[in-house]
C-alpha cells in the first residue's frame, strides 16, 4: 500500500528568506548540494550505526585528505567532537592547555570538564594563538600529585579571533608538545576556512605538521548538522567507539551525517564554500577600513572581521543586521561571513555601518 501523506503545513517558509545576518556562520542554511546529497541518501535501507555505504565512502575520503592512517568518527556537533577527541587522548587525571579564548573554555558550558572529566588550563593570548612559550606557562608539574597533569594541548584553526596558524607555527607547537610527552588536538570548526586561506591541502597543517587528532567542522561550512573527529595518529587516541556512544554522539542513522561530508569532500565543495566565505569577509574588511570610527581589532585572515565601534553604534546597526558583541566594554564586535553571503549582502551591511557610525 502506498504511503499517504497530508499536504505539508510548511508549504511556505515561516521566515523572511531575504533577511541576512553577520552574527554567525551557523545562521546560514544548508548548501543546496548537501540537501541533494541527503535526498540521495534517503532511499531504501542502510545498516545503522555506521555500517553503511556512505560512512565507508567518508572513510576513504578522509584518508585521501588526511593520509592513509586517518580514521573518521562522525558525530552530531562540535562540542561533542571536542570532548570526544580530548577524552580519547587523556587519562582521568589529564589536563588540557588551551587559549583562554578557546571554544572549549568559553562556549561549551563546561562540557570538557563536566562531561569529559578533564581539567582545562587556559592561557591568555593577544590573538587567540598559542606558542611554545605560552604553552609552557601551564605545561609543568608532571609527577606532582597535587596538580592535574598537563598531557595535551588544544589549538583552534582558524582561531576564535579569526586568526590563522601557519604550517610552521603548528609544526613548532607539535614538536614542542611532543617533546614534553603531550598530545596535540586541533579544534577545526573552521578548518576549511583555514585551508582556503592558507592555500594548502588539509593534511599540510594537520597530519604532516604533527597534529594527533582533529575536530573537523561541517556545520559552519554548509551542513545541516554534523562534525567529524579525525584521528591522525592512531597511537594517540584510544576508546573512541565506546566514548562516542557513552557521550550520546553515536548516530543510529549515521549515513545522513556521512553523506553530507561526502558531498563536501568529494569534489571540492568544502573548499569552494570556505573560500567564498573568506572572500566576503575580506570584502567587508576592505570596506570598513575606509569608514572613520570603525577600528579593526584583529587581522582578517579567514571569514571573521573584528572591530571596535563608537558608543551606541552597534545597537543601531543591529536594528537591521544582527551580530554579536565580542567585548562590549570596549565596543568590540564580531562579524561572520558564510558560504551563502553575497556581495550585495556585504555592501548593504557596509552602508548601514557607514550611516550609523557617522558623527
Amino acid at each position: 500500500m502506498p504511503i499517504v501523506t497530508e499536504p505539508s503545513l510548511l508549504s511556505a517558509p515561516l521566515h523572511d528568506v531575504s533577511w541576512r545576518g553577520f552574527a554567525s556562520d551557523n545562521y546560514s542554511g544548508v548548501h543546496p548540494e548537501v540537501l541533494t546529497a541527503l535526498a540521495h541518501a534517503n532511499g531504501g535501507h542502510q545498516v545503522s550505526y555506521g555500517e553503511d555505504e556512505y560512512t565507508a565512502r567518508l572513510q576513504e575520503l578522509i584518508q585521501e585528505h588526511f593520509g592513509n592512517q586517518a580514521q573518521a568518527f562522525p558525530v552530531f556537533n562540535g562540542t561533542g567532537a571536542n570532548v570526544l577527541s580530548l577524552q580519547s587522548m587523556l587519562p582521568r587525571w589529564g589536563a588540557v592547555v588551551c587559549a583562554a579564548t578557546a571554544h572549549i573554555n568559553v562556549d561549551e558550558n563546561g562540557a570538557p570538564e563536566r562531561v569529559g572529566g578533564l581539567k582545562l588550563l587556559p592561557v591568555p593570548t593577544e590573538d587567540g594563538k598559542l606558542t611554545p612559550e605560552l604553552i609552557d606557562r601551564e605545561a609543568w608539574g608532571w609527577g606532582d600529585e597535587h596538580r592535574a597533569q598537563p598531557l595535551a594541548v588544544s589549538i583552534t584553526q582558524s582561531t576564535e579571533l579569526g586568526t590563522l596558524y601557519s604550517i610552521d607555527e603548528v609544526r613548532a607547537i607539535a614538536d614542542h608538545v611532543h617533546g614534553h610527552g603531550m598530545k596535540l588536538h586541533m579544534d577545526g570548526a573552521r578548518l576549511a576556512n583555514a585551508a582556503a586561506a592558507l592555500g594548502v591541502p588539509l593534511r599540510d597543517f594537520t597530519t604532516e605538521a604533527g597534529v594527533d587528532i582533529v575536530s573537523f567542522g561541517g556545520t559552519k561550512n554548509g551542513l545541516l548538522f554534523g562534525e567529524c573527529v579525525v584521528v591522525l595518529n592512531p597511537d594517540a587516541a584510544t576508546g573512541l567507539p565506546y566514548l562516542r556512544k557513552m557521550n550520546m554522539q553515536l548516530a543510529s542513522k549515521m549515513r545522513f551525517i556521512s553523506a553530507q561530508f561526502v558531498a563536501l569532500l568529494e569534489d571540492g565543495l568544502w573548499l569552494r564554500s570556505a573560500a567564498h566565505a573568506n572572500a566576503m569577509a575580506a570584502r567587508l574588511r576592505a570596506a570598513v577600513d575606509r569608514i572613520d570610527g570603525v577600528v579593526p581589532t584583529q587581522p582578517t585572515q579567514a571569514n571573521a572581521v573584528f572591530a571596535a565601534l563608537p558608543s551606541g553604534a552597534a545597537d543601531r546597526i543591529r536594528e537591521k543586521f544582527r551580530f554579536y558583541d565580542w567585548d562590549a566594554s570596549r565596543g568590540e564586535v564580531r562579524w561572520m561571513c558564510s558560504f551563502d553571503t553575497t556581495e550585495d549582502d556585504v555592501d548593504a551591511f557596509v552602508e548601514v555601518i557607514r550611516v550609523e557610525t557617522a558623527e
